[in-house]
Protein backbone atom coordinates (compact mmCIF):
# COMPACT_ATOMS: atom_id res chain seq x y z
CA UNK A 1 0.00 0.00 0.00
CA UNK A 2 1.09 3.36 -1.02
CA UNK A 3 1.21 5.63 1.87
CA UNK A 4 -0.21 8.77 1.36
CA UNK A 5 1.39 11.95 0.51
CA UNK A 6 2.72 14.39 2.80
CA UNK A 7 0.98 17.96 3.51
CA UNK A 8 3.13 20.27 1.63
CA UNK A 9 4.11 22.16 5.58
CA UNK A 10 5.00 18.49 6.99
CA UNK A 11 7.44 17.78 3.46
CA UNK A 12 8.81 20.96 4.34
CA UNK A 13 9.51 20.70 7.29
CA UNK A 14 11.24 17.14 7.08
CA UNK A 15 13.66 17.77 3.99
CA UNK A 16 14.59 21.25 6.48
CA UNK A 17 15.51 18.78 8.91
CA UNK A 18 16.70 16.06 6.81
CA UNK A 19 19.23 18.69 5.51
CA UNK A 20 20.30 19.72 9.06
CA UNK A 21 21.81 16.24 9.60
CA UNK A 22 23.19 16.02 5.83
CA UNK A 23 23.44 19.40 4.53
CA UNK A 24 24.93 20.71 0.84
CA UNK A 25 21.71 18.65 -0.59
CA UNK A 26 22.68 15.29 -0.68
CA UNK A 27 19.74 14.18 0.75
CA UNK A 28 17.68 12.42 -2.57
CA UNK A 29 14.65 11.06 -1.44
CA UNK A 30 12.47 10.88 2.03
CA UNK A 31 10.02 7.82 1.91
CA UNK A 32 7.79 7.11 4.99
CA UNK A 33 9.08 4.06 6.77
CA UNK A 34 7.79 1.39 9.21
CA UNK A 35 4.66 1.48 11.02
CA UNK A 36 4.89 2.90 14.04
CA UNK A 37 1.93 4.82 15.76
CA UNK A 38 4.18 7.46 18.02
CA UNK A 39 7.02 9.18 15.53
CA UNK A 40 6.86 10.00 11.80
CA UNK A 41 9.72 8.04 10.63
CA UNK A 42 11.04 8.64 7.02
CA UNK A 43 13.72 6.75 5.28
CA UNK A 44 16.41 9.45 3.84
CA UNK A 45 18.40 8.31 0.77
CA UNK A 46 21.59 9.84 0.87
CA UNK A 47 23.73 10.97 -2.72
CA UNK A 48 27.39 9.64 -3.77
CA UNK A 49 28.95 6.52 -3.28
CA UNK A 50 29.05 4.18 -0.60
CA UNK A 51 26.82 7.21 1.72
CA UNK A 52 24.25 4.66 3.84
CA UNK A 53 20.79 5.86 3.86
CA UNK A 54 19.43 7.53 7.65
CA UNK A 55 16.39 7.49 9.32
CA UNK A 56 14.47 10.57 10.25
CA UNK A 57 11.78 10.97 13.27
CA UNK A 58 9.71 13.56 14.12
CA UNK A 59 9.02 13.20 17.95
CA UNK A 60 5.95 12.81 19.17
CA UNK A 61 5.51 15.46 21.79
CA UNK A 62 2.36 14.81 23.08
CA UNK A 63 4.00 11.12 24.07
CA UNK A 64 7.58 12.85 24.82
CA UNK A 65 6.96 16.45 26.41
CA UNK A 66 10.28 16.33 26.93
CA UNK A 67 12.50 15.66 23.69
CA UNK A 68 16.02 16.46 25.42
CA UNK A 69 15.17 13.70 27.49
CA UNK A 70 15.51 10.60 24.82
CA UNK A 71 17.81 12.59 22.69
CA UNK A 72 20.51 12.23 26.03
CA UNK A 73 19.73 8.81 27.29
CA UNK A 74 19.92 7.63 23.35
CA UNK A 75 23.37 9.88 23.24
CA UNK A 76 24.63 7.66 26.42
CA UNK A 77 23.30 4.34 25.32
CA UNK A 78 24.93 4.57 21.54
CA UNK A 79 28.13 5.80 23.18
CA UNK A 80 28.27 3.44 25.76
CA UNK A 81 27.18 0.19 22.70
CA UNK A 82 29.57 1.94 20.75
CA UNK A 83 32.41 1.27 22.92
CA UNK A 84 31.20 -2.19 24.22
CA UNK A 85 31.06 -3.10 20.22
CA UNK A 86 34.71 -2.45 19.90
CA UNK A 87 35.53 -4.83 22.34
CA UNK A 88 33.39 -7.67 21.43
CA UNK A 89 35.42 -10.61 19.48
CA UNK A 90 35.32 -10.44 16.00
CA UNK A 91 33.01 -13.07 14.62
CA UNK A 92 30.87 -12.95 18.02
CA UNK A 93 27.43 -12.56 17.66
CA UNK A 94 26.11 -9.32 18.73
CA UNK A 95 22.86 -7.24 18.57
CA UNK A 96 22.50 -3.99 16.84
CA UNK A 97 20.88 -0.98 17.71
CA UNK A 98 20.08 2.10 15.85
CA UNK A 99 22.97 4.82 16.96
CA UNK A 100 21.95 8.57 17.15
CA UNK A 101 23.62 10.59 14.45
CA UNK A 102 24.76 14.20 15.28
CA UNK A 103 24.64 17.34 12.96
CA UNK A 104 27.73 18.72 11.49
CA UNK A 105 27.89 21.19 14.55
CA UNK A 106 27.49 18.45 16.90
CA UNK A 107 23.61 18.68 17.68
CA UNK A 108 21.93 15.58 18.36
CA UNK A 109 18.27 16.75 17.75
CA UNK A 110 17.03 19.76 15.44
CA UNK A 111 14.30 21.64 16.04
CA UNK A 112 12.05 23.12 13.10
CA UNK A 113 10.57 26.74 12.97
CA UNK A 114 7.35 25.92 14.44
CA UNK A 115 8.84 23.92 17.33
CA UNK A 116 9.15 20.38 16.10
CA UNK A 117 11.78 18.42 17.06
CA UNK A 118 13.61 15.76 15.06
CA UNK A 119 16.48 13.73 15.47
CA UNK A 120 18.96 11.12 12.99
CA UNK A 121 19.34 7.60 13.56
CA UNK A 122 21.67 5.02 11.62
CA UNK A 123 19.31 2.38 9.64
CA UNK A 124 19.85 -1.06 10.60
CA UNK A 125 19.33 -2.32 6.71
CA UNK A 126 18.09 -5.46 5.35
CA UNK A 127 15.91 -6.91 8.12
CA UNK A 128 12.08 -7.59 9.12
CA UNK A 129 10.63 -6.93 12.09
CA UNK A 130 7.54 -9.03 12.21
CA UNK A 131 3.96 -8.33 14.21
CA UNK A 132 3.78 -11.68 15.77
CA UNK A 133 5.70 -14.97 16.81
CA UNK A 134 6.33 -17.11 13.84
CA UNK A 135 6.83 -19.56 15.84
CA UNK A 136 9.62 -21.30 18.88
CA UNK A 137 12.36 -20.11 16.86
CA UNK A 138 11.02 -16.70 16.82
CA UNK A 139 10.06 -16.28 20.15
CA UNK A 140 14.12 -17.98 20.95
CA UNK A 141 15.46 -15.74 18.89
CA UNK A 142 13.60 -12.33 20.97
CA UNK A 143 14.48 -13.97 23.89
CA UNK A 144 17.99 -13.76 23.09
CA UNK A 145 17.93 -10.53 21.75
CA UNK A 146 16.39 -9.04 24.73
CA UNK A 147 19.01 -10.85 27.05
CA UNK A 148 21.95 -9.35 24.36
CA UNK A 149 20.36 -6.13 25.20
CA UNK A 150 20.11 -5.99 28.81
CA UNK A 151 24.03 -7.14 28.66
CA UNK A 152 24.71 -4.74 26.77
CA UNK A 153 23.83 -2.15 29.19
CA UNK A 154 24.59 -4.02 32.18
CA UNK A 155 27.62 -2.08 32.85
CA UNK A 156 25.94 1.28 32.12
CA UNK A 157 25.47 2.77 36.27
CA UNK A 158 21.54 3.59 35.63
CA UNK A 159 21.78 6.61 37.37
CA UNK A 160 23.23 7.98 33.78
CA UNK A 161 20.08 7.78 32.51
CA UNK A 162 17.08 9.80 32.95
CA UNK A 163 13.47 8.66 33.36
CA UNK A 164 11.37 9.62 30.05
CA UNK A 165 7.97 8.39 31.44
CA UNK A 166 7.84 8.91 35.09
CA UNK A 167 5.64 6.63 35.96
CA UNK A 168 5.71 3.91 33.72
CA UNK A 169 5.35 0.50 34.75
CA UNK A 170 5.05 1.80 38.24
CA UNK A 171 1.67 -0.39 39.05
CA UNK A 172 0.28 1.17 42.14
CA UNK A 173 -0.01 4.50 40.70
CA UNK A 174 -2.31 3.39 37.87
CA UNK A 175 -4.53 1.60 40.53
CA UNK A 176 -4.65 4.86 42.06
CA UNK A 177 -5.99 6.59 38.72
CA UNK A 178 -8.46 3.56 38.52
CA UNK A 179 -10.11 4.32 41.66
CA UNK A 180 -10.20 8.31 41.48
CA UNK A 181 -11.83 7.56 38.25
CA UNK A 182 -14.18 4.70 39.51
CA UNK A 183 -14.90 7.23 42.69
CA UNK A 184 -18.51 7.46 43.69
CA UNK A 185 -19.62 6.26 39.97
CA UNK A 186 -20.66 2.72 40.13
CA UNK A 187 -19.73 0.31 36.90
CA UNK A 188 -21.92 0.70 33.78
CA UNK A 189 -24.43 -2.52 33.67
CA UNK A 190 -22.95 -4.63 30.98
CA UNK A 191 -21.64 -7.91 32.18
CA UNK A 192 -18.15 -7.65 29.95
CA UNK A 193 -17.39 -4.16 31.96
CA UNK A 194 -18.74 -5.94 34.89
CA UNK A 195 -16.18 -8.79 34.79
CA UNK A 196 -13.38 -6.26 34.35
CA UNK A 197 -14.07 -4.68 37.17
CA UNK A 198 -14.27 -7.81 39.31
CA UNK A 199 -10.63 -9.03 37.94
CA UNK A 200 -9.07 -5.52 39.02
CA UNK A 201 -10.92 -6.15 42.82
CA UNK A 202 -9.88 -9.48 43.25
CA UNK A 203 -6.06 -8.80 42.18
CA UNK A 204 -5.82 -5.59 43.64
CA UNK A 205 -2.52 -7.04 46.03
CA UNK A 206 -0.43 -7.92 42.80
CA UNK A 207 0.00 -4.03 42.36
CA UNK A 208 2.79 -3.91 44.82
CA UNK A 209 4.45 -6.53 44.61
CA UNK A 210 7.40 -5.85 41.83
CA UNK A 211 7.16 -2.02 43.77
CA UNK A 212 7.80 -3.38 47.67
CA UNK A 213 10.67 -6.06 46.26
CA UNK A 214 12.71 -2.96 44.76
CA UNK A 215 12.04 -1.23 48.00
CA UNK A 216 13.61 -3.76 50.13
CA UNK A 217 15.99 -3.99 47.72
CA UNK A 218 15.22 -8.32 46.66
CA UNK A 219 15.40 -6.73 43.32
CA UNK A 220 18.32 -4.60 41.63
CA UNK A 221 17.67 -1.74 38.90
CA UNK A 222 19.15 -2.15 35.80
CA UNK A 223 18.73 -0.39 32.57
CA UNK A 224 15.83 -1.89 30.62
CA UNK A 225 13.97 -1.64 27.48
CA UNK A 226 10.59 -0.64 28.32
CA UNK A 227 8.83 -1.69 25.36
CA UNK A 228 10.04 -5.34 24.32
CA UNK A 229 6.96 -6.16 21.98
CA UNK A 230 7.73 -8.53 19.38
CA UNK A 231 8.10 -6.09 16.33
CA UNK A 232 10.82 -4.17 18.18
CA UNK A 233 13.23 -7.41 17.20
CA UNK A 234 14.55 -7.08 14.08
CA UNK A 235 15.38 -10.74 12.27
CA UNK A 236 17.66 -10.94 9.34
CA UNK A 237 15.75 -10.32 6.05
CA UNK A 238 16.08 -13.78 4.73
CA UNK A 239 16.68 -15.79 8.02
CA UNK A 240 15.15 -16.09 11.27
CA UNK A 241 18.31 -14.81 13.43
CA UNK A 242 17.40 -11.20 15.53
CA UNK A 243 20.16 -8.84 14.51
CA UNK A 244 18.83 -5.76 16.33
CA UNK A 245 16.31 -4.33 18.60
CA UNK A 246 14.60 -0.89 18.07
CA UNK A 247 12.64 2.14 19.92
CA UNK A 248 14.45 2.53 22.47
CA UNK A 249 12.79 5.89 23.21
CA UNK A 250 11.75 4.14 26.77
CA UNK A 251 15.26 2.74 27.92
CA UNK A 252 15.41 4.14 31.40
CA UNK A 253 16.76 2.91 34.70
CA UNK A 254 14.07 0.27 35.69
CA UNK A 255 13.05 -3.28 36.93
CA UNK A 256 14.72 -6.08 34.10
CA UNK A 257 11.25 -8.00 35.65
CA UNK A 258 9.35 -5.69 33.98
CA UNK A 259 10.64 -6.47 30.35
CA UNK A 260 10.95 -9.97 31.24
CA UNK A 261 7.17 -9.77 32.27
CA UNK A 262 6.10 -7.96 29.34
CA UNK A 263 7.76 -9.82 26.62
CA UNK A 264 6.41 -12.86 28.00
CA UNK A 265 3.11 -11.53 27.86
CA UNK A 266 3.07 -10.24 24.65
CA UNK A 267 4.87 -13.91 23.42
CA UNK A 268 2.49 -15.96 25.34
CA UNK A 269 -1.03 -14.75 23.76
CA UNK A 270 -0.90 -16.28 19.76
CA UNK A 271 -4.11 -14.56 19.11
CA UNK A 272 -2.27 -11.28 20.10
CA UNK A 273 -3.93 -8.11 21.68
CA UNK A 274 -6.26 -7.35 18.97
CA UNK A 275 -8.33 -10.24 18.66
CA UNK A 276 -11.75 -10.08 19.03
CA UNK A 277 -12.52 -13.74 20.18
CA UNK A 278 -11.54 -13.15 23.88
CA UNK A 279 -12.61 -16.03 25.31
CA UNK A 280 -10.53 -18.24 23.21
CA UNK A 281 -7.28 -16.44 24.41
CA UNK A 282 -5.32 -18.68 26.39
CA UNK A 283 -1.20 -18.61 27.31
CA UNK A 284 1.10 -20.75 25.61
CA UNK A 285 3.44 -22.09 27.71
CA UNK A 286 5.63 -23.66 24.73
CA UNK A 287 6.53 -20.03 23.80
CA UNK A 288 7.61 -18.98 27.12
CA UNK A 289 9.90 -21.57 27.03
CA UNK A 290 11.42 -20.96 24.30
CA UNK A 291 11.48 -17.54 25.03
CA UNK A 292 13.62 -18.57 28.64
CA UNK A 293 16.38 -20.54 26.17
CA UNK A 294 16.90 -17.86 23.88
CA UNK A 295 17.06 -15.16 27.07
CA UNK A 296 19.61 -17.67 29.19
CA UNK A 297 21.46 -17.65 25.75
CA UNK A 298 21.80 -14.34 25.46
CA UNK A 299 22.28 -13.38 29.27
CA UNK A 300 23.38 -16.86 30.96
CA UNK A 301 24.19 -14.98 34.36
CA UNK A 302 22.47 -11.91 34.38
CA UNK A 303 19.59 -12.54 36.81
CA UNK A 304 20.13 -12.79 40.43
CA UNK A 305 18.19 -15.73 42.55
CA UNK A 306 15.46 -13.26 43.63
CA UNK A 307 14.95 -12.02 40.37
CA UNK A 308 14.53 -15.63 38.94
CA UNK A 309 11.77 -15.96 42.14
CA UNK A 310 9.94 -13.10 40.97
CA UNK A 311 9.34 -13.99 37.58
CA UNK A 312 6.37 -15.41 37.71
CA UNK A 313 4.81 -12.98 39.99
CA UNK A 314 6.03 -10.80 37.01
CA UNK A 315 4.55 -12.24 34.13
CA UNK A 316 1.27 -12.22 35.90
CA UNK A 317 1.73 -8.37 37.19
CA UNK A 318 2.42 -7.12 33.86
CA UNK A 319 -1.17 -8.80 32.58
CA UNK A 320 -2.90 -7.28 35.02
CA UNK A 321 -1.04 -3.99 34.22
CA UNK A 322 -2.08 -3.85 31.58
CA UNK A 323 -5.83 -5.20 31.44
CA UNK A 324 -6.21 -2.17 34.02
CA UNK A 325 -4.26 0.30 31.59
CA UNK A 326 -6.82 -0.66 28.88
CA UNK A 327 -10.04 -0.88 31.01
CA UNK A 328 -9.19 2.86 33.07
CA UNK A 329 -8.75 4.02 29.33
CA UNK A 330 -12.18 2.68 28.38
CA UNK A 331 -14.23 3.77 31.17
CA UNK A 332 -12.50 7.12 30.85
CA UNK A 333 -13.74 8.02 27.37
CA UNK A 334 -10.42 6.14 25.23
CA UNK A 335 -8.22 9.05 25.67
CA UNK A 336 -4.80 7.67 25.91
CA UNK A 337 -4.60 4.30 23.35
CA UNK A 338 -5.98 5.02 20.07
CA UNK A 339 -9.08 2.89 19.89
CA UNK A 340 -11.21 1.75 16.74
CA UNK A 341 -14.64 1.96 18.50
CA UNK A 342 -16.00 3.08 21.77
CA UNK A 343 -15.66 -0.46 22.76
CA UNK A 344 -11.85 -1.46 21.64
CA UNK A 345 -10.08 -0.49 25.02
CA UNK A 346 -12.50 -3.12 26.64
CA UNK A 347 -11.88 -5.83 24.36
CA UNK A 348 -8.18 -5.08 24.73
CA UNK A 349 -8.72 -5.25 28.38
CA UNK A 350 -10.75 -8.52 28.32
CA UNK A 351 -7.96 -10.27 26.31
CA UNK A 352 -5.43 -9.63 29.16
CA UNK A 353 -7.41 -10.62 32.10
CA UNK A 354 -8.31 -13.75 29.55
CA UNK A 355 -4.82 -14.28 29.53
CA UNK A 356 -3.73 -14.19 32.83
CA UNK A 357 -6.66 -16.25 34.03
CA UNK A 358 -5.16 -18.86 31.47
CA UNK A 359 -1.56 -17.86 33.36
CA UNK A 360 -3.24 -18.31 36.61
CA UNK A 361 -4.45 -21.96 35.47
CA UNK A 362 -1.01 -22.92 34.77
CA UNK A 363 0.86 -21.15 37.94
CA UNK A 364 2.55 -24.29 38.39
CA UNK A 365 3.54 -25.51 35.18
CA UNK A 366 5.24 -21.91 34.50
CA UNK A 367 6.97 -21.97 37.77
CA UNK A 368 8.87 -25.35 36.46
CA UNK A 369 9.62 -23.60 32.98
CA UNK A 370 11.26 -20.80 34.94
CA UNK A 371 12.97 -22.97 37.27
CA UNK A 372 14.04 -25.04 34.42
CA UNK A 373 15.03 -21.90 31.92
CA UNK A 374 17.25 -20.75 34.54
Amino acid sequence: MTAPPLPPSVAALAWEAAAAFCPAGRVAALTPLGRGNVHQTFLATVTGAGAPPFVLQRLNLAVFPRPEVILANLRVVSDHVRRRSRATPQGAPELALPELLSTPDGRDGFQGPDGSWWRALTYLAHTRAPLKVEGRDHAREVGWALGRFHVLLADLPPRRLRDPLPGFHHTPSYLAAYDALRSGRPLPPPPEVRHAGRMIEARRSLAGVLEAARARGDIPVRIIHGDPKVDNVLLEAAGRRAVGLVDLDTVMPGLVLHDLGDALRSLGNPLGEETRAWEEVRFAPEMAAAFLQGYREGAPELLTPREREYLYPALRLLAWELGLRFFSDHLAGNVYFQAADPEHNLRRALVQFRLLQSIEAQERELRSLIREGF
